[in-house]
């Protein structure tokens, strides 16, 4: 099984010290949402974020949700060939079950995430669909246990999405950037045993996803 982790993904809620900016309250008002429970987003909340540390890579969970669309609608998923976690800026884990359906409405997808930060657990009748806990990126590959810990950087070694795939082992872990831009933080750049970069440029998290899916979905399906 291959494992896709998004690394220091921009989904967070709205911090305590930008409670009591216009653009949040702003924000709030017209869609009646508890500030203390809604998605940090630099859509709406652009003023606020004005020199928030680590700028570049909070608020966007457009990026998040893009690319776990481009990861769980896939066949390998479906078919439990992949399984996805979500590591965040702030040290959350989300683990996603293969049978949920994330839905394709960003909207949607909000108000899912803000009830995930919550309650901590997305159930049907039957199971846990989505769950999250407090956790570094290195306990979660602890605990998963790959063969190998792969980064995808433009500061690692070239290659292609095909050479990748054909190089990596049976249970191999690979990790993207779910952030906009910058690079891992150094202490989560220790964990990787290899690093490749797939382009001269930095490429967004789904369109890296789909194609690493799709390339995998080519030698396990054949």
């Amino acid at each position: 099984m291959l494992t896709i982790i998004l690394v220091e993904s921009s989904l967070e809620l709205i911090p305590k010290e930008l409670s009591h900016h216009q653009s949040v309250l702003a924000y709030s008002k017209k869609f009646k949402k508890n500030i203390s429970n809604t998605l940090l987003d630099n859509s709406w909340h652009f003023g606020a974020m004005k020199g928030l540390e680590n700028e570049i890579k909070r608020g966007r969970p457009d990026i998040v949700h893009l690319t776990l669309l481009s990861i769980c609608t896939s066949p390998a998923f479906y078919e439990n060939k992949i399984r996805v976690f979500v590591h965040t800026v702030n040290n959350k884990i989300i683990s996603i079950n293969n049978n949920t359906r994330l839905p394709k409405s960003y909207h949607r997808f909000q108000g899912l995430i803000e009830k995930l930060f919550l309650t901590k657990k997305i159930e049907s009748e039957t199971e846990i669909l989505m769950e999250m806990e407090n956790s570094s990126l290195s306990k979660l590959i602890s605990k998963i246990k790959p063969d190998e810990v792969i980064g995808l950087t433009t500061k690692g070694q070239k290659t292609t999405f095909e050479n990748l795939i054909h190089e990596t082992k049976v249970n191999s872990c690979i990790l993207i950037g779910g952030f906009q831009k910058g690079h891992f933080n150094k202490e989560n750049e220790k964990i990787f045993q290899k690093s490749f970069s797939i382009h001269d440029s930095s490429l967004e998290a789904h369109l890296v996803a789909s194609r690493l899916v799709y390339e995998y979905e080519k030698t396990i399906f054949i």
